[in-house]
C-alpha cells in the first residue's frame, strides 16, 4: 500500500477551477469573496480529505492546538488508574472534539531533563490540566504559578479552576449511612496526604461528631490509596483488637476489595462479621459480591468539565460558574457490604 497523498491547497484549487489566493481565502474565512465560492471550496476540500498543516496554523494564531496533561500518582498505576483513567480519557476526547490534540508532560524529553514548566514552553501548548497525588511538588508549584492557562483535577486553588467531585458530601453519605445500620465502631483508613484526603478525613470526624457517634484513635488509620499491602496490614491490625470495628470505611474501592479478601483469609465473611466501604465506584464494585456500598464519582463527567474549562480559559471566554472550585457530583450506591444491626 503506498503513502497517503497528502493534499494541498493548489490540488484544492485544480480541483475547483479557482485561484490559490482565493482557496486560502474561503478556508480562513475571508469575507471578499461570495459565500457561494466559499462553501464550495470548503466542500471540495473536506471531500479531498484536506487538512491544515498545523505549523502554518501555529504560525497563523499563534496557537498550537495543543494541550499539556500533566499526571502523575503515587500508585504508580499510570493509564490503568481505576480513578484517573476515565477523568483522562473524558477529557482527551472532550479537547478532540474542540479540535485539540494531547500532549503529556513529564519531566524528559528523550535524554534531556526539564521541569514541567520547561516541557510545557517547549511543547508550545496552549493550556495545561493536572491531575496528580502531590499538588506541592516544587515543579508542580512552578506550574501553578506560570503563565500557561491552567485547570486542576481534585485540587482547589484560590487561582485556577478545578474540577473534582464532592468529596465532603461524599464522606457525610457514607457515615449517614453506616450511621442508621446500626454501627457505632467506626473505622476510617485514609488515603495518602493530600486536599482532598483532607477533606474527606474532615467530612469523617464531623459526622460522627454529628450522629453523636464515638471517635476512637485506633480506628482512624492512615494508608495508601490504590495499595494491597498497607490495606491489608492495617485491617488485619484492627480485626486484631479486643474490640474490633464494625465497619471499615476505605479509602477506596481497591482497598475495599483488599479489604474483603483480607477479612475472608481471617476467616469472617463481609458483611456478616464485618462491614466495609469503599469509595469511587469502579465497575469491578457492581459485579464483587455482595456489590460493594461506595460512592460512585461521575470521572468521565470531571474529565470532560476540566477540558470545556480549559478551552474557554484558552479562548478568554467568560465562564459562568460561581467559584472557581467545579463540583461533579458523585452517587450513593448502596451495595451490600454494610450489615443492618437494627434487625
Amino acid at each position: 500500500m503506498g503513502a497517503m497523498k497528502i493534499v494541498s491547497i493548489k490540488d484544492i484549487a485544480g480541483q475547483c477551477g479557482v485561484s490559490i489566493a482565493t482557496v486560502s481565502k474561503a478556508l480562513n474565512n475571508h469575507t471578499d469573496i461570495s459565500e457561494a465560492t466559499r462553501k464550495r471550496v470548503c466542500s471540495t476540500a473536506k471531500k479531498m480529505g484536506y487538512l491544515p498543516n498545523s505549523q502554518a496554523r501555529a504560525l497563523k494564531t499563534n496557537k498550537t492546538f495543543n494541550i499539556g496533561v500533566l499526571f502523575v500518582d503515587k500508585a504508580g498505576k499510570g493509564f490503568t488508574h481505576s480513578y484517573f483513567a476515565p477523568v483522562l480519557n473524558g477529557f482527551k476526547v472532550e479537547a478532540e472534539k474542540m479540535g485539540y490534540d494531547v500532549t503529556f508532560i513529564s519531566r524528559h524529553i528523550g535524554k534531556n531533563a526539564m521541569s514541567y514548566y520547561e516541557h510545557c514552553k517547549y511543547r508550545r501548548v496552549d493550556g495545561i490540566m493536572v491531575a496528580c497525588m502531590d499538588f506541592y511538588d516544587s515543579e508542580v508549584i512552578e506550574l501553578l504559578n506560570g503563565d500557561i492557562p491552567l485547570v486542576a483535577v481534585d485540587f482547589e486553588s484560590e487561582r485556577h479552576y478545578s474540577v473534582t467531585s464532592d468529596n465532603s458530601i461524599g464522606m457525610q453519605t457514607l457515615v449517614k449511612y453506616v450511621s442508621s445500620k446500626g454501627h457505632r465502631k467506626i473505622a476510617c483508613i485514609y488515603g495518602d496526604s493530600s486536599q482532598i484526603t483532607s477533606i474527606r478525613l474532615n467530612a469523617f470526624l464531623d459526622t460522627m461528631k454529628e450522629e453523636g457517634l464515638p471517635v476512637i484513635p485506633d480506628y482512624i488509620r492512615q494508608g495508601k490509596y490504590h495499595d494491597a499491602e498497607s490495606s491489608r496490614s492495617l485491617v488485619r491490625e484492627m480485626l486484631s483488637f479486643s474490640e474490633p470495628p464494625t465497619c471499615i470505611l476505605m479509602p477506596d474501592d481497591f482497598s475495599a476489595m483488599v479489604a474483603k479478601g483480607t477479612i475472608e483469609e481471617m476467616g469472617l465473611k463481609v458483611p456478616n462479621d464485618v462491614s466495609i466501604t469503599g469509595y469511587d465506584g469502579i465497575y469491578i464494585s457492581e459485579v464483587m459480591q455482595p456489590p460493594l456500598t461506595t460512592i460512585r464519582q461521575n470521572t468521565v463527567g470531571i474529565g470532560r468539565k476540566a477540558a470545556e474549562i480549559l478551552v474557554k480559559l484558552m479562548k478568554k471566554q467568560e465562564i459562568f460558574t460561581e467559584s472557581k472550585k467545579i463540583i461533579i457530583e458523585g452517587k450513593f450506591i448502596e451495595g451490600g457490604t454494610v450489615k443492618d444491626l437494627n434487625i
